[in-house]
């Protein structure tokens, strides 16, 4: 797995979303202030490794308890050829990330301001990925996932993720899985360290990839 190679205008978008995190998290708490100090490393990069293998053209990522746009708004830049769709039960965040996509003319990234249990009464597009960044448990991110996913149509690209759930974790996963094991069955769960996407020190970071296919 690689991060995604990005464009020059990509990167520019990266970069003026970085500035515009910074920015607005000074107003609005959206992540940690003691992380800002590399917010490219820290937030911009990290948020890229859910797209260390591609996603079928036209598919629909939903990115749960999205906070400042983490990792929905780096995501809907990387893969213009995604529909991502932000969700977060807070409103100030949800303001915020609209803010980012206006700003930025991000036209694949949809915000909605409410919990994941309501994502299905909401008339949003039923995805065939999730992802989240350390929002919540393993089982709950599958739970909202299952309830309103829809299968992809055509044959996947070579490599591209089996659809599932990609979420970015930290620390020590037995609990989480053995919870989820518990509470749905047939589930496969890959978890890959981040040290060959983002260095040695990231060694206690891993990309979890579930699935049932």
């Amino acid at each position: 797995m690689t991060l995604p190679a990005l464009t020059d205008a990509q990167r520019q978008a990266l970069g003026r979303f970085a500035d515009e995190l910074a920015r607005v998290n000074r107003a609005v708490n959206l992540v940690a202030q003691s992380t800002m100090g590399d917010v490219w490393a820290r937030h911009v990069r990290h948020s890229l490794c859910v797209a260390a293998r591609p996603f079928p053209a036209g598919a629909v990522v939903v990115d749960w308890g999205t906070g400042g746009g983490l990792p929905a708004v780096p995501l809907a830049i990387a893969c213009p050829h995604v529909r991502v769709v932000a969700v977060d039960a807070v409103g100030k965040k949800t303001e915020a990330v609209r803010l980012f996509a206006r700003r930025l003319g991000i036209e694949n990234l949809t915000v909605w301001n409410g919990r994941a249990e309501r994502y299905a009464d909401a008339g949003l597009p039923s995805p065939q990925y999730a992802v989240s960044r350390a929002t919540a448990p393993l089982a709950d991110l599958w739970r909202w996932f299952d309830a309103v996913r829809a299968p992809v149509g055509g044959d996947l690209p070579e490599g591209a993720w089996t659809p599932g759930l990609v979420c970015l974790k930290g620390g020590d996963l037995a609990d989480e899985t053995a919870a989820l094991h518990a509470s749905f069955g047939g589930l496969t769960v890959e978890a890959t360290p981040l040290t060959d996407l983002m260095g040695d020190s990231w060694s206690d970071k891993a990309l979890v990839h579930v699935t049932d296919a």
